[in-house]
C-alpha cells in the first residue's frame, strides 16, 4: 500500500494532540507503522495547529505535506488546512462547502445524543477510524486504555461515541473513502526523541537531572520525574538554566552520572557553566533541544540553528564532544554513548536535537536494549598510593575520584591547577602543561567518533550532506529522485564534533541540506575536509525537512 497520511487540525485547547495520540496508538495495534509530527503555534489556546499521521506497512522518518484524509475541528482550521489536501483528498468538518468535504458535525451529535460537547472528539476519532479502513473494535480497546480509569460511565459513553462517529463515516463517505487497513503481525514501539532520550540515560546509569522547562526539551525531566520510581532519576526543576547546569555538574562531582536538558536560549546561559566541565573536567550530558531563534523566535517550530554554537559554546579552549541523532532509536543508543563517553573522557557532551525530533513519533522495530550498557571509568583507590586528579598523561586523562570514596582530597577548581587541583600561577611550568593535557582529550575522542553513514555514492555525481534529524527526508529524497531517473547519494553525520577522519570520495558535487539559513554543517565540514560544496539545500521557515521539499530544492539548484 502507499502511505497514508492523516492531519486532525483545530486550535490550541481543541484536544487535537490526544485525539491523534489515539489514533495512532490504534493504528499501531492494527500492525502498521505509524510516523506523527506537529505543526503548533505557540499559543495555549486558539489559533490553528495540526497533527499529522503518515501510516504505512513498514517504517517511515519523514513527514508528508500532501494530506489524503483531513479532519478540521473548526472553520479556521478548514480554511488554513485545505490547501494541504491532495487531488482526490477528503476532509471531515462541520460544514461541507465543495465536493471533497463531508460535513460531520461531531460536536452536535455530542451534546445531543451524549450530553456534553466533550466527546465530540470521540465521535471524530470513530469517523477517522472508518475512513481509514481500522477495525473499529481496535479502537474501542484503544480507548479502554486511555479511559479505564476515569470509571465505566466514562469509557462506555466513548465507546458509543466512537461508534456513533463510525457508522456517520461509513454513511457519508459514499465511496470516497475506499481504504481497507485490515489487520497485520507487525508490532512496533511508537515513542519520541523526549521519550528515547530519559529511557537511554536510565538505561545509561544516570540518577540526576536538573533542568528548567524549556520547549522543546521540557518533556525529557517530565518523562523522568514521572518514572522515576520504575527508573531510578532524581529529578530538580531548578530555578533557571544556570542552576540547572551547575547543580547537574555538582551532582556529577560527586559520583552521579547527571545530565540537563534545554533549548537554544537557556544553553545560552549554561555556556560558562559548560566552560567549568571543561576545566574541571567532570562529565555531564546536555540535550540542546534546537528551534528557530534568535531570542524566543518561533518556540514551537523547528530548526538547525543551534550547530555552531554547541561546538564553540563556552569560553576558552577545551575538549568537548557534540552528537545530533537522528532519530528515537539513534537518540536512545547516541545517550547512552554520551553518558559512557562523557565518563571515560571527562568531559560535556552535546545531544543535538530538534523540536520535530523531540515532538514526533516513530514506529521502531527493534531497540537493541542489550547495546545499551553502561560502562563505569572511575578510578580504583585501592591501587594507588597518591592521587593525582589532574596527573597528567599522554591522552589528557587522569584517574578520576569522587569525595569521600577514599582517604584521598578529591580538588577541583575552575581557575587553572596543578596536578592535585591547587591553584596555580606558574604559567610556564603548569599551566601549558595541562591546558595541553585537556586539549589531548580531543585527539583521543577523534578516534572514537563514528563516520558519517554513506548510502549510494559510489554510483552517484551528486550526494546530499545531512545532519541529525534530516536523515529521514534526505533517504526519501534519494527514492524520489530515482523515480526522477537521476541517481544521487547520501553522507549523513550524527557525531560532529570532533569531526572524525573522513576522506570525502573525489569527482563528487556535495550538496548540504540543513535546516538553517547559513548552511552551518557546510561551515563546518569545509574547515576540515577538502570536499567542493555546491549551493545548499537549506530550509528556515520553522517547518520541517521532508522529501518532497528537498527533492524541488535539488531540481532547482540544477537548473
Amino acid at each position: 500500500m502507499e502511505d497514508l497520511n492523516v492531519m486532525i487540525a483545530g486550535a490550541a485547547g481543541e484536544g487535537i494532540q490526544t485525539l491523534g495520540a489515539i489514533l495512532a496508538e490504534t493504528v499501531s495495534a492494527a500492525g502498521y507503522s505509524v510516523f506523527t509530527w506537529q505543526d503548533l503555534e505557540s499559543r495555549i489556546r486558539g489559533g490553528q495547529n495540526s497533527y499529522s499521521l503518515r501510516v504505512g506497512e513498514s517504517p517511515v522518518n519523514a513527514p508528508l505535506t500532501e494530506v489524503d484524509l483531513l479532519l478540521a475541528l473548526n472553520n479556521g482550521a478548514a480554511t488554513q488546512y485545505a490547501p494541504w489536501l491532495k487531488e482526490g483528498g477528503v476532509m471531515f468538518a462541520k460544514d461541507a462547502d465543495d465536493a471533497r468535504t463531508i460535513a460531520l458535525p461531531f460536536t452536535e451529535v455530542a451534546e445531543q445524543e451524549f450530553g456534553r460537547r466533550i466527546y465530540g472528539n470521540t465521535v471524530a476519532t470513530g469517523a477517522l477510524t472508518a475512513a481509514m479502513g481500522l477495525d473499529l473494535e481496535l479502537l474501542e480497546q484503544t480507548l479502554g486504555r486511555w479511559f479505564s480509569r476515569k470509571g465505566e460511565e466514562v469509557l462506555e459513553a466513548n465507546r458509543r461515541a466512537a461508534r456513533r462517529g463510525y457508522e456517520m463515516a461509513q454513511d457519508n463517505c459514499r465511496g470516497a473513502c475506499p481504504r481497507t487497513l485490515s489487520r497485520g503481525d507487525k508490532r512496533y514501539h511508537v515513542l519520541s526523541a523526549n521519550q528515547a532520550i530519559p529511557l537511554g540515560a536510565a538505561c545509561a546509569g544516570c540518577r540526576f537531572m536538573a533542568a528548567y522547562p524549556m520547549s522543546p526539551s521540557t518533556a525529557i525531566i517530565t518523562y523522568l520525574a514521572n518514572e522515576e520510581d520504575r527508573l531510578g532519576v532524581f529529578t530538580e526543576q531548578a530555578e533557571d538554566e544556570i542552576a540547572a547546569i551547575n547543580m547537574a555538574i555538582g551532582a556529577s562531582f560527586a559520583g552521579a552520572r547527571a545530565m540537563t536538558a534545554t533549548s537554544g536560549g537557556g544553553f545560552a546561559l549554561m555556556v560558562e557553566g559548560i566552560s567549568l566541565a571543561g576545566m574541571t573536567e567532570i562529565p555531564v550530558v546536555v540535550v540542546l533541544a534546537q528551534r528557530p531563534g534568535p531570542a524566543t523566535g518561533l518556540p514551537t517550530r523547528t530548526a538547525q540553528g543551534d550547530l555552531l554554537f554547541a561546538v564553540n559554546g563556552g569560553h576558552g579552549e577545551f575538549p568537548k564532544m557534540v552528537m545530533a541523532p537522528s532519530d528515537p532509536k539513534d537518540a536512545f543508543h547516541k545517550t547512552v554513548r554520551a553518558f559512557n563517553l562523557a565518563d571515560r573522557f571527562q568531559v560535556p557532551v552535546i545531544l543535538l536535537t530538534d523540536q520535530f525530533l523531540s515532538d514526533s513519533t516513530f514506529s521502531i522495530e527493534d531497540m537493541r536494549l542489550e547495546d545499551a550498557e553502561p560502562k563505569k571509568f572511575l578510578a580504583d583507590p585501592s591501587t594507588m598510593e597518591e592521587y593525582l586528579r589532574y596527573r597528567i598523561t599522554e591522552d589528557g586523562v587522569s584517574p578520576r575520584l569522587y569525595p569521600g570514596q577514599s582517604p584521598f582530597l578529591v580538588a577541583a577548581d575552575s581557575d587553572e591547577h596543578d596536578e592535585h587541583g591547587h591553584i596555580t600561577e606558574d604559567l610556564a611550568g603548569t599551566a601549558v602543561p595541562m591546558m595541553e593535557k585537556r586539549l589531548a582529550k580531543l585527539r583521543s575522542l577523534q578516534r572514537e567518533v563514528q563516520p558519517p553513514e554513506a548510502r549510494g555514492v559510489e554510483d552517484a555525481r551528486r550526494v546530499l550532506v545531512g545532519w541529525g534529524s534530516s536523515r529521514g527526508a534526505v533517504l526519501e529524497a534519494l527514492e524520489l529522485l530515482k523515480r526522477d531517473g537521476v541517481p544521487a547519494g547520501m553522507i549523513h553525520f550524527t557525531e560532529l564534533w570532533p569531526l572524525p577522519d573522513y576522506s570525502f570520495p573525489p569527482g563528487k558535487q556535495y550538496v548540504c541540506v540543513e535546516s538553517n539559513m547559513t548552511g552551518q554543517l557546510e561551515t563546518l565540514l569545509r574547515s576540515r575536509y577538502e570536499a567542493t560544496f555546491q549551493n545548499g539545500i537549506r530550509r528556515y521557515d520553522g517547518l520541517p525537512l521532508t522529501g518532497e521539499y528537498i527533492r524541488r530544492r535539488f531540481h532547482d539548484l540544477r537548473g
